[in-house]
């Protein structure tokens, strides 16, 4: 019986050792969560039987740290959740290890090349929340855009004098307050420049002249020019709506602009611009792609704008640890786990997205080099048994 207890013993400590011994060699592998040996003692009935061990559990709600690495589609989780990947075969894992990239349909995809699964967008940009699918970062150019609207805030200085020159002249500066130049962009995305020109009139009241190309913007045959008129408190009371302006542009479709001055001020103040902000921009190449720690994925251009690809979906579980271990840094929903709760990064209990670095493994290398001495020392304990009772049987043989 001291055989087979002994016995039972070594094939226990070797299942530990190789449970140590795979997570030192894992101690570098993003994503990768530690194993423990568990024990059991095993009997029949009252008759003991020597010890087993019932499985190798891996701490997979303890995070390992976060670790910079500068590239765009490497991607961290900061708090709880998994993400989702699928493979070729629909077949739906989780992991924490983000490493991503693209293949040549631009499809994001793993280092073991699943497919990462989140919220895609429709033909008009439109996310849709809802329904989790392949992630696909589109290539080519983005067409130019026209300037359609202007945010404009700005603060007007109550102290300012009406101007010594009269009338109006953007070539003489004696004779407007301030200006300011915003630029826009025709159908063709070509590069325009509009100026206001600010003229206080009166106590609490300003006009605004407008030039686009150093041409004035007409309205009917005449200069446009519209007033601003501010309360005793300096707060916009008129207009209540944006303005709208028109300009004809050789070769190119009108620039109709809507100027809004929504949150212009007029304090004892100098003249300041708070936001000056156009949707227009001119065409560009894709330069590359974004992720923001929302899980908005974005494709960047060469003009500066970014268009939204689609949002990347995080899962949790009401007992992650009892997630199916499929190699370590991928694990697959069981009974136990329970079935997956889906949501956008940053919502819930979910955690945020961190772009640009990687989860590194939790395996705490001091801890298992202590554990390898004590499976060595029991593993020695266990041979000192079996050679004990070899001992013993070859002294009662002898004595026989």
């Amino acid at each position: 019986m001291s055989f087979s207890i002994a016995t039972s013993g070594l094939n226990a400590v070797t299942e530990q050792l190789n449970a140590i011994s795979n997570n030192i060699a894992n101690s570098g592998t993003v994503g990768f969560k530690s194993g423990r040996a568990e024990f059991a003692a095993l009997y029949a009935d009252s008759q003991p039987l020597g010890v087993g061990v019932t499985g190798v559990t891996q701490s997979i709600t303890k995070g390992g740290s976060i670790t910079s690495t500068g590239t765009a589609l490497d991607l961290a989780i900061n708090g709880n959740g998994f993400f989702m990947v699928r493979d070729s075969a629909g077949t739906t894992a989780y992991t924490r290890a983000g490493y991503f990239g693209t293949d040549n349909n631009g499809n994001l995809i793993n280092n073991q090349g699943m497919y990462l699964q989140g919220y895609p967008v429709d033909a008009n940009g439109a996310l849709q929340v809802g329904t989790i699918g392949n992630l696909t970062i589109s290539s080519g150019s983005i067409p130019a855009k026209a300037t359609s609207s202007i945010d404009f805030t700005a603060n007007l200085d109550a102290r300012a004098e009406a101007p010594a020159t009269s009338p109006f002249d953007p070539k003489d500066n004696t004779s407007y307050n301030n200006s300011y130049t915003t630029q826009v962009y025709d159908s063709l995305g070509r590069e325009h420049t509009l100026n206001q020109y600010f003229v206080k009139t009166g106590e609490n009241t300003w006009d605004v002249h407008y030039y686009m190309d150093d041409k004035p913007v007409t309205s009917g045959g005449t200069n446009q020019v519209q007033s601003l008129t501010f309360n005793s408190q300096g707060i916009l009371t008129d207009p209540t709506g944006a303005v709208a302006l028109s300009a004809d542009i050789d070769g190119a479709d009108a620039i109709n602009i809507d100027m809004s001055y929504n949150g212009t001020s007029q304090y004892g103040s100098d003249f300041s611009v708070s936001k000056n902000k156009g949707d227009g921009y001119a065409s560009g190449e894709r330069t590359g792609q974004a992720i923001d720690e929302d899980g908005s994925v974005y494709a960047t251009f060469s003009n500066g704008e970014r268009l939204l690809q689609g949002q990347l979906v995080l899962a949790n579980f009401t007992n992650p640890n009892g997630l199916k271990s499929q190699d370590g840094t991928t694990w697959a929903q069981t009974a136990s786990s329970g079935a997956p709760l889906t949501g956008a990064p940053g919502s819930g209990l979910l955690g945020s997205i961190v772009s640009g670095a990687l989860e590194s493994s939790n395996v705490d290398l001091t801890s298992e080099l202590v554990g390898l001495m004590s499976a060595q020392r029991n593993y020695q304990a266990n041979t000192k048994v079996i050679s004990t009772n070899d001992s013993m049987m070859n002294s009662l043989f002898q004595a026989l």
